[in-house]
């Protein structure tokens, strides 16, 4: 929990120096250049993330590596984390803001399980449908999971909000067990 608010923290750092240059998305994909590159190359993260690695060879081949390549403030930021022993937190830090750029932009990312994958077409009508829902502009991360047999299942947060056939079917299920059922005589069943 605590490196998790430490990220947090250095996140709204960035976002703050990011809104001052009027660069929010630029830094966001920078950070997420750095996060990426970690992310991908186990040698780069066991460099980043080792103690035993100078500091100052740390610091030298970011700046050659990003120098060119991201914002300089982005650059001098990830420098200031390698003073700090915080490299190891670049990737949650680029998470978190990423989670402060959607915020401040109005997006929400939405789960959406599905039992078919789905068409273009169907894809824009359900982002339609769930930015309205939700009075913000929603960005659906589609999943396939034909065990749900139809509908959608939508999780936003810590909400679900469940259209599948197997919830109905499941619903429908316990209330005729739940029913009681005149019993039927024997006559009436052999007419």
């Amino acid at each position: 929990m605590r490196d998790e608010t430490v990220a947090r923290n250095y996140a709204e750092t960035l976002f703050e120096l990011a809104s001052r240059n009027d660069a929010l998305q630029q830094y966001g994909e920078a950070i997420e250049t750095v996060a990426k590159l970690i992310d991908e190359d186990e040698t780069f993260r066991l460099f980043m993330e080792t103690p035993r690695i100078d500091d100052a060879d740390k610091k030298a081949v970011v700046k050659k590596s990003f120098g060119d390549h991201v914002p300089k403030h982005v650059v001098n930021f990830v420098l200031v984390t390698i003073d700090k022993r915080r490299q190891r937190l670049l990737r949650s830090i680029s998470q978190q803001y990423h989670a402060l750029l959607d915020a401040h932009m109005g997006r929400e990312h939405v789960q959406v399980t599905v039992a078919r994958a789905l068409d273009d077409t169907t894809r824009e009508v359900i982002t339609e449908k769930l930015s309205a829902a939700l009075g913000t502009e929603a960005i659906p991360h589609i999943r396939v999971d034909a065990g749900i047999i139809g509908g959608l299942v939508v999780r936003t947060g810590d909400t679900i909000y469940d259209g599948s056939i197997r919830r109905r079917l499941e619903g429908m299920r316990r209330r005729l067990l739940e029913a009681d059922l005149p019993a039927v005589s024997g006559d009436a069943a052999t007419a």
